[in-house]
């Protein structure tokens, strides 16, 4: 963060700054920062409260590759963003933003962050945006997608939910990169799963009896159920709140907090899925769901079984190759933070370790518990979409996995969509997107793409076989090339190409056989 009297007073002149951060009230667009242009990349202004930008901008900032103005008055997105010639992302959450001018989008555009705003149309001429790789439009008055927008043939993630689409248009569904779509909340979208509720049998567990021990973020901590005076259950505790009033957290670019609660109870009960054991009710929010505490609004909470610590993220294991294609997107961005393309974010080096605690051991996978994990992961994506629910964000930092265990779980359902029965508009228009039919629907197909891409992760973290002549080396060479093969055929640009769950399954549990899908181990003649 710095300091606008440091700016003013020509503190910042010389020192090579390549991000700029400013939190304060400000009237107008600081002179100074255009006199900072031969080095500032990253602008964030967020909270200032701006409404205007100079006319010089682009000219003045040339190399500016990333600006945020969340939480700001910018009623109408300002046209001089479109003379910034490097500008690939922008951030205007929270704005009250009514309108986009035609031809107001920078030209290298990959990032497009409006969530939170009051937009009922965008411009066609986000069809020439040909780089734009995430866009993130939840929380606006949407009515439908510009058909100029189908040229924008690099979209991989797409943030939809909470806006007013009656249908989806035909052409999202043939955008040969598209694997991470989200609408919930739209006319469009199913209320409910295909006829399944709230799993039967889930406990109602009063506040009261919770009691919580280790706090992990603002929302999810460890804790104890007290079932009985005698007996306590370990536990993990969420709770869903959308964010004040005034302000939006990285989690609303996905979507609300009640329509992720509805997909965790909706998601039903899965081995490569986190248990739920209960609905919280008595929570001392409860009563008033309009308050705007700090915290955000409370929306509910539920109960879940606590993962075992050998549970890490997919994403903290080690690459060891390099992968075949680039790996899917960031998680949604935060404001004042550099997003890298995919293929240099890999490729940065990763922090210094810590000198008080020594770089723990990187934690390896064969072939085999690779295949065992991804087998049980088809299955959970097979087992969602069978209740016509989308998980929305199937990357590896939403995979908790354990080689000791070679078991993964499927976690974060903030972009979530049920879709159900619903989509009757888009059905009729040639794109069938409910599986009531039996075949591999096109919004299953999309998240057959994200998982292709988990696929070629897994094949860039397990350790090489090396090509040995024995047995193993052989047998595990063969599996990698079984789930490169599948990789391929997941990830090919056309939609309806791909494969659907069901014979993902079949092709993996294939590639295992009976032995490997034991969940005891096989015992060996004596």
């Amino acid at each position: 963060m710095h300091d606008l009297e440091t700016l003013r007073s020509g503190g910042y002149k010389g020192a090579g700054l390549t991000e700029l951060r400013l939190t304060c009230l400000l009237a107008a667009f600081p002179d100074e920062i255009l006199e900072l242009g031969d080095t500032v990349e990253v602008l964030d202004l967020s909270g200032t409260r701006l409404s205007s930008l100079p006319a010089n901008l682009g000219s003045a900032l040339p190399k500016l590759k990333a600006a945020f103005f969340s939480n700001c008055n910018f009623k109408v997105l300002p046209r001089e963003l479109a003379s910034c010639p490097n500008l690939e992302t922008v951030a205007f959450r929270n704005n009250a933003m009514e309108e986009i001018p035609e031809d107001a989008l920078p030209p290298r555009l990959r990032c497009l962050i409006l969530t939170g705003n009051r937009l009922t149309s965008l411009p066609s001429s986000i069809g020439r945006c040909e780089r734009l790789q995430q866009c993130m439009l939840a929380g606006n008055q949407l009515r439908d997608l510009p058909a100029e927008m189908a040229n924008c043939k690099k979209l991989t993630l797409l943030r939809l939910s909470s806006n007013r689409l009656s249908t989806l248009p035909p052409w999202l569904f043939t955008l040969p990169e598209l694997a991470f779509l989200s609408f919930a909340s739209n006319p469009c979208a199913s209320p409910t799963t295909n006829g399944l509720h709230t799993p039967r049998g889930l406990a109602s567990i009063a506040w009261s009896d919770l009691e919580v021990q280790q706090p992990l973020d603002a929302d999810a901590s460890l804790g104890l159920w007290h079932q009985s005076p005698h007996y306590a259950e370990d536990v993990a505790i969420k709770l869903f709140r959308d964010s004040p009033t005034g302000g939006q957290q990285d989690d609303d670019d996905d979507g609300s907090a009640a329509d992720e609660m509805a997909a965790y109870l909706a998601a039903g009960a899965h081995e490569s899925l986190v248990t739920i054991l209960g609905r919280i009710h008595g929570h001392p929010d409860e009563d008033d769901a309009s308050s705007t505490s700090e915290e955000g609004i409370f929306q509910g909470g539920i109960v879940t079984q606590r993962i075992p610590e050998e549970y890490t993220p997919l994403d903290t294991f080690p690459l060891l190759h390099n992968q075949s294609s680039p790996p899917p997107p960031a998680p949604p961005l935060s404001e004042g933070s550099l997003p890298l393309a995919p293929s240099e974010r890999d490729q940065q080096p990763p922090p210094p370790p810590s000198e008080a605690q020594p770089e723990p051991t990187p934690t390896t996978l064969d072939a085999a518990t690779a295949l065992a994990m991804l087998t049980g992961l088809a299955h959970a994506l097979s087992h969602l979409h069978s209740r016509g629910l989308a998980h929305g964000a199937v990357q590896p930092h939403a995979i908790l996995a354990s080689a000791a265990d070679a078991h993964a779980l499927l976690t974060g359902f903030r972009a979530a969509t049920l879709y159900g029965r619903g989509l009757t508009a888009a059905r009729e228009n040639g794109v069938q997107i409910g599986s009531g039919s039996g075949s591999a629907s096109e919004m299953e197909r999309v998240e057959v793409l994200a998982f292709g891409r988990v696929v070629e992760y897994f094949l860039g973290v397990v350790v090489d076989s090396g090509g040995g002549d024995d047995e193993k080396g052989e047998g595990q060479g063969g599996v990698e090339r079984g789930l490169a093969e599948l990789g391929a055929r997941c990830v090919v640009p056309e939609v309806g190409a791909r494969p659907g769950f069901g014979e993902v399954v079949e092709v993996l549990e294939g590639m295992m056989g009976w032995r490997g899908m034991m969940r005891i181990p096989d015992v060996e003649p004596r």
